[in-house]
């Protein structure tokens, strides 16, 4: 332990043998910090993960530099599924103490996955829109949102609760157990996974039901003989004589008349209910998977149909800037683009590659007044047709110099890969992190702000607010 107003090195004494301040309360201080990372450790290592987050946030109340009670609650949130919380954590940690942070692991494992960085956004999406079901009493659409949500985060302890809850409401109290059960093998003493777990064990298992309540003896109980055949029990006389023949046959054959009516009016038809309840499950599923790949056949038939006809209308448009012997003009950037796709759709380098050479003459005076109102709509057309492709195309490029630091020349990539795409939001995220490695602290600034606002709850926008207060703290 060091000391706060110096950086010496404390003693066993309660004042700093280096300065001479009072460091008395500053080690209780310290200790009670350490004493809740202690409990909150013990408490994660037994999967206690809600009380551990109570004790890691009150030893980070205590000594905000805590850096392993920080890195630690923040894998309890990841291991809760809240991955936006651990992400905050560590970045926190990160800033406190940017060598040597084991939070820098953490923080790249996610980052680095785009795959990862996509699901975490759709859970949080769906999440959401699940809340806004439940609020509207939507609660079929929420429990197929919530089902999502866990396919792709099967450890989100809120999604489980949630799911739990929408059982509980509908009565479906064997699948509300199930979801309850899988909480508490993510968290064992969560206390609202309890409280539903009470509630849930009441309807299953009702009180009252005192199946080893003792019998009151009937007279001469003493002298009967009784013993179990199967699910029956056979009371016998002691004194009784057997019956014998023709008697014995006919208690045979009554005794299987009642076993048969037993299994006609008791068992059969509860097998008959479980089957038709197991039918109804698997048809229920067999619907929302039918409903779900009927809606994207008609969206891709669309999207066919949408594409055949702007691919039209770019041909007629093409004819018309022909010349007389058919030869379209090579000086026209845009007609060279659109030759390219006609030739081969698949070729977006060289698409991009005449529309690059487009960008070129955009300064030149002449080349803007040539500009007709019909190359306008021609030109907005083309790039609402290869837009998608042009913005994978350069993001890819650009993604790629980014992750070997070669800033500058991915700032012309990603920034041409979000003006094709503005719902782009990981190369817009990207491009502000060029900025700001370059040292274009007012673009970058710009960029980061229109991170937050465009993409809102998202990871990235959190951590544009992130970077961006740091520039402002540095300034």
């Amino acid at each position: 332990m060091v000391c706060y107003n110096c950086g010496g090195s404390l003693s066993e004494y309660d004042f700093c043998t280096n300065c001479g301040v009072d460091v008395a309360l500053y080690k209780k201080i310290m200790f009670i910090s350490n004493r809740f990372y202690n409990d909150g450790l013990e408490k994660a290592t037994v999967r206690d993960l809600s009380g551990a987050v109570a004790s890691l946030r009150q030893s980070i109340k205590f000594n905000k530099n805590n850096i392993a009670a920080r890195n630690l609650l923040g894998l309890v949130y990841f291991e809760m599924g809240e991955v936006v919380s651990a992400l905050g954590e560590w970045v926190i940690s990160k800033n406190l103490s940017p060598k040597k942070n084991i939070a820098d692991d953490y923080i790249d494992m996610i980052q680095t996955n785009q795959s990862r960085l996509d699901a975490i956004n759709q859970t949080i999406k769906k999440y959401n829109q699940a809340l806004a079901y439940c609020r509207q009493d939507s609660n079929d659409l929420a429990v197929i949102q919530l089902k999502k949500v866990l396919s792709y985060n099967p450890k989100f302890v809120r999604a489980h609760q949630l799911l739990a809850l929408l059982y509980i409401n509908s009565e479906e109290w064997e699948k509300a157990n199930k979801e309850l059960y899988k909480c508490s093998q993510i968290d064992i003493n969560n206390t609202t996974t309890l409280r539903y777990q009470r509630e849930v064990e009441k309807m299953l298992v009702p009180e009252g039901t005192a199946k080893n309540a003792p019998k009151k003896k009937t007279p001469h109980a003493e002298n009967v003989v009784r013993y179990r055949s199967g699910n029956e029990t056979i009371i016998q006389p002691v004194n009784g004589k057997q019956s014998k023949g023709a008697s014995t046959l006919l208690n045979l054959g009554i005794g299987v008349a009642i076993g048969m009516a037993i299994a006609c009016f008791l068992i059969l038809p509860g097998q008959i209910q479980n089957a038709k309840a197991g039918i109804a499950d698997n048809l229920r599923d067999v619907s929302e998977q039918l409903d779900a790949k009927t809606a994207t056949i008609d969206e891709q038939v669309q999207e066919i149909q949408r594409l055949k006809d702007e691919s039209g209308k770019l041909a007629e448009e093409l004819a018309a800037y022909q010349g007389t012997d058919g030869a379209i003009r090579v000086t026209d950037g845009l007609m060279l683009a659109v030759d390219a796709y006609l030739k081969n759709p698949g070729d977006i380098e060289t698409i991009a590659a005449r529309l690059e050479a487009l960008e070129e003459e955009e300064g030149q005076e002449e080349a803007n007044e040539n500009k007709t109102e019909a190359y306008m709509e021609l030109y907005g057309s083309f790039v609402s047709v290869v837009g998608r492709g042009l913005t994978d195309y350069y993001y890819n490029i650009g993604h790629t110099s980014y992750r070997n630091d070669q800033f500058a020349e991915a700032l012309p990539n990603l920034l041409r890969a979000y003006q094709y795409d503005e719902k782009n939001g990981d190369a817009l995220f990207y491009l502000g992190n060029c900025y700001r490695a370059t040292g274009e602290i007012d673009k970058a600034k710009e960029v980061y702000a229109k991170v937050i606002d465009d993409f809102p709850g998202t990871v990235k926008a959190s951590r544009a607010e992130t970077y961006l207060a740091e520039i402002n703290n540095a300034e």
